[in-house]
């Protein structure tokens, strides 16, 4: 098993570091795409981090 689908196991399992280590590493993509017209969205953001969490308890290995 790689190392991410072992990442991916724990926070599925509840792991709260799993959990920041996979938000960690995804954090820059979900920054870049959360810039509107150059202005950071918070709001866009937080969905963005809602939608990676329910991402990991779909994650199939």
């Amino acid at each position: 098993m790689m190392e991410f689908e072992r990442v991916i196991f724990r926070a599925k399992q509840g792991d709260e570091k799993a959990i920041e280590q996979i938000l960690e590493m995804f954090r820059p993509m979900l920054i870049r795409n959360a810039l509107i017209w150059g202005v950071f969205d918070e709001d866009l953001y937080q969905e963005f981090v809602i939608e990676t969490l329910k991402c990991i308890q779909r994650f199939k290995q």
